[in-house]
């Protein structure tokens, strides 16, 4: 079996000179050159190496905004994942990946969930969207700035190849990513949060929280009804001491937006540094929510500012092309 380029030692194995290691993976990881160039370096390397686990399979530009979406095919079995790059007004580039096929949280507002699961992305596979990725903007003269898993599945129940894949993108002689510009979003799943702050204390974690009322995140999104509110709570102090710890809610018209559930949350992050982020409903194929008005967001967003909270209004882009926020789903 070929041994993949993103497993860390491989460069090593079959190209002994340091000067050469260090050249091709300047020219293959933080350049994003094309594979003959970079393959001038270490020559050795061709045919001993498998350079790509992924195929771009299609890519769809955003008439809207500045959001791409990439579909790619797993070389391994044929099945289709994706990625979205964010054009950010302010200049900024982002990255969102994905870190399973399919996902078994079952949140009921995401397009992901309803695949159900299907098999974890290894380490290369999750890599190779951030390479391929780089690659594309390299060409538009554009730098990756950040990298956010927040695409198909749980990144955390993918604990080990998804901490492989944080220790190449922040490893100096790889991608070289600040580990500032790095995020991981998660249902919520106490044990693996924990484990997550302690390897990784300057990677901002996201949770999507949606409800702070244990009877409404139970429908919303069935992992509840195990990883309750109260075990969520205990993690709090330790996430207090990392980078950056952000709540992501999802606002659902008739659901999550009332009195009582801003009074929950409001309880709930009670003396917790935390950033808010309210995002809107995007609507997919059999989706059975409604957004809210932006007033009702701004509305909403207001009331917990005036509480001590950070909060901001999540912008969605790539709507038009089903890439934005629990769209995405393998088409």
């Amino acid at each position: 079996m070929v041994s993949s380029v993103h497993d860390r030692n491989v460069i090593e194995t079959f190209c002994r000179d340091s000067y050469r290691q260090r050249q091709f993976r300047n020219a293959f990881y933080k350049k994003a050159l094309p594979l003959e160039t970079c393959l001038n370096e270490a020559p050795e390397l061709a045919g001993k190496v498998s350079f790509h686990c992924l195929e771009l399979l299609e890519r769809h530009d955003s008439k809207i905004d500045g959001a791409t979406k990439l579909v790619f095919r797993c070389l391994e079995d044929g099945a289709r994942i994706e990625a979205v790059i964010l054009r950010i007004a302010s200049g900024r580039t982002s990255l969102c990946i994905s870190s399973q096929i399919g996902c078994a949280a079952d949140c009921q507002f995401c397009a992901t969930g309803k695949l159900g699961f299907i098999r974890n992305l290894t380490a290369a596979e999750m890599l190779d969207q951030v390479l391929l990725a780089r690659r594309l903007l390299r060409e538009e003269g554009r730098t990756l700035r950040n990298v956010v898993v927040m695409g198909m599945g749980e990144p955390l129940r993918n604990e080990a190849n998804l901490f492989q894949c944080l220790e190449t993108l922040r490893d100096p002689r790889f991608f070289n990513l600040s580990e500032n510009h790095l995020m991981v979003s998660t249902v919520g799943i106490p044990d693996a949060m924990t484990r997550f702050v302690e390897r990784f204390p300057k990677i901002r974690i996201a949770l999507s929280l949606h409800s702070a009322r244990q009877e409404v995140r139970e429908k919303l999104m069935p992992v509840a009804a195990f990883q309750t509110l109260e075990k969520l709570k205990t993690v709090f102090p330790r996430l207090g001491n990392t980078a950056g710890f952000m709540v992501e809610y999802l606002m659902l018209k008739g659901i999550n937006d009332g009195p009582e559930d801003l009074a929950a949350l409001i309880d709930f992050l009670r003396g917790t540094n935390v950033h808010i982020n309210l995002i809107q409903f995007n609507p997919h194929p059999g989706a059975q929510f409604e957004p809210v008005t932006e007033e009702a967001r701004k509305a909403f967003g207001d009331e917990l500012k005036r509480a001590g909270f950070k909060t901001t209004l999540r912008c969605s882009l790539g709507g038009d092309i089903a890439a934005a926020c629990g769209q995405l789903a393998g088409r």
